[in-house]
């Protein structure tokens, strides 16, 4: 009778997960989509101790997680996703756990070239950070990637290892002063985006701006990792208690819906400011706020007018007249 119940109960519950991770992916996709989603997959060894298995099943449940979060990102249409798969700070691990780690990372790296998934999405693989760090059998696997998908750019994997994020801005500072040092550039050519395109993984191929920054495993820190890219453009970051094996889909449509939250807010707001800064005219046209809230951000003619709505609706604007 127990185990029955016991079925039912799982069964009932897989029904509902279901339900609701349906539900939720239906409404994400009515919003903005984050470009690029970075991710700090923290817990691996945690999760090991948990369940009393070896740190090397750990990783590879882990391995398995980011296989999936990959399909997730395909089908949500994300373009750039960074995995923090290995930072400078883990090169201070026992000699026998980075043996398996850097073996398990080529085995996963071969798989991607192999998998048919890799072709048909059009993904590029790019390794960031220090790769002469890494053993040269894995680095030179990492680099077959790179040359075999390097005419893909539907989704781009970008894999962090041998990564901090402090260092490379110091490389990148390095990369400039030699070129100012052989008349390549002036001082007075450096600027934001300058630094923006000679970061990892090398000059002209540096991976864009964060959108969402997500991490596993309980812990509320970036750990060095993309400082300038998700710093800079102050992305929405989402901190969850899972660990990375048990990160489930739920959780990263969680993540987005928390940057689709963070990101209307600023949209709204953009586009209050403008009404209210137009109101002196007591007739607005609609077509005049989309113009001056493209100009202020990244908002699209769409997004404008469902706000603007919004704000009709809850009667924010009061007495203004909007002119549709």
């Amino acid at each position: 009778m127990q185990r029955a119940l016991g079925v039912v109960k799982r069964t009932v519950d897989t029904l509902v997960y279901s339900g609701y991770e349906y539900l939720l992916t239906q409404e994400i996709k009515e919003f903005r989509i984050p470009e690029h989603i970075a991710i700090i997959m923290d817990g691996n060894r945690r999760y090991a101790r948990k369940l009393k298995m070896s740190t090397w099943e750990g990783h590879i449940k882990g391995a398995n997680t980011t296989e999936r979060v990959l399909d997730w990102c395909f089908e949500l249409g994300v373009k750039q996703l960074t995995v923090y798969a290995f930072s400078t700070e883990n090169l201070n691990r026992s000699d026998d756990e980075k043996q398996k780690l850097f073996e398990l990372m080529g085995i996963k790296l071969e798989k991607l070239m192999d998998d048919e998934r890799t072709h048909r999405r059009g993904m590029r693989v790019r390794m960031l950070g220090n790769i002469d760090l890494l053993p040269e059998a894995l680095k030179q696997t990492g680099i077959c990637a790179e040359d075999m998908t390097r005419n893909y750019s539907n989704l781009y994997l970008n894999i962090a290892m041998a990564y901090g994020g402090r260092q490379e801005i110091v490389d990148t500072a390095q990369t400039l002063a030699s070129k100012i040092s052989s008349g390549e550039m002036t001082v007075s050519d450096i600027n934001e985006d300058v630094i923006s395109s000679h970061l990892y993984p090398s000059p002209g191929l540096a991976v864009p701006d964060v959108d969402l920054i997500i991490r596993t495993g309980g812990d509320e820190r970036m750990s060095n990792f993309l400082p300038w890219q998700a710093n800079g453009s102050e992305c929405a970051a989402y901190f969850c208690a899972p660990y990375w094996p048990e990160f489930r889909k739920i959780d990263f449509l969680r993540s987005i819906r928390t940057y689709q939250t963070r990101e209307y807010e600023w949209q709204k707001n953009t586009v209050l400011r403008i009404v209210k800064l137009l109101s002196h005219t007591g007739r607005i046209e609609v077509s005049q706020v989309v113009r001056m809230s493209q100009r202020a951000g990244n908002i699209t003619d769409r997004e404008v007018r469902v706000i603007l709505k919004e704000l009709d609706r809850s009667r924010e604007l009061k007495s203004i007249s909007l002119v549709w």
